[in-house]
């Protein structure tokens, strides 16, 4: 797979050994989706190194001093249902002001491609940084429609995180959308004749909320 400039590939050891647990068969639900809330909490601290700021003055027991501070209301983290949900918890471990939207999407079982079934979002959310969250980037194809549906809203600072990605799904959104930031923990090798990531870490909705 080729570089692109707006896609960031994670390497740290924390977050690989992480992974490795989270991808294992015996892992249970809820250390899985603990892991999942903190490997999104590491990834997070990337994701938003460039948040809007403000200064405040701050009187400490000595004196008074000037202080950078996060603008309140500025991100929204945007889960596509239903795997999407359990790394909001990750985000709000360190920017718990942050709002939440939800986009429900499926993928057709035969086409591969992705339907919609739901969308809400917070009033003024054209204005905010947006993250769309969701552990697998697999052909891109629920990616795409999420950040063309987030344009379509009038969002125009876009970021996406993916814990497990395919080569596949990279290139598809950094093709499509050049604008949009996104953030991978780890990129797997390929995708199986089914969609699925292989060695991927199987249905990620099934294993956080234990269901089959």
């Amino acid at each position: 797979m080729k570089n692109y400039p707006n896609v960031t590939i994670f390497h740290h050891p924390l977050i690989q050994h992480k992974i490795a647990i989270l991808r294992n068969k015996d892992t249970g639900m809820k250390d899985f989706r603990e892991l999942v809330e903190e490997i999104t909490a590491l990834m997070t601290f990337e994701c938003l190194k460039d948040v809007p700021t403000r200064k405040i003055m701050v009187t400490t027991p000595l004196e008074k001093t000037e202080q950078t501070v996060v603008i309140e209301n500025s991100v929204a983290v945007v889960p596509v249902l239903r795997a999407g949900l359990g790394m909001v918890n990750g985000v709000h471990m360190l920017f718990p002001t942050a709002k939440v939207g939800h986009i429900g999407m499926y993928r057709d079982e035969e086409t591969l491609e992705p339907k919609e079934y739901y969308c809400k979002l917070p009033d003024g959310i054209e204005n905010k940084i947006v993250i769309i969250l969701d552990p697998m980037l697999a052909t891109g194809g629920s990616a795409n429609a999420a950040i063309d549906l987030l344009k379509a809203k009038g969002c125009k600072e876009i970021r996406l995180m993916n814990i497990i990605a395919a080569p596949a799904g990279v290139e598809a959104v950094a093709e499509a959308h050049p604008d949009v930031k996104v953030f991978i923990a780890n990129l797997d090798r390929q995708l199986n004749e089914h969609g699925y990531i292989l060695p991927g870490l199987g249905d990620a909705g099934d294993r956080l909320f234990g269901t089959k």
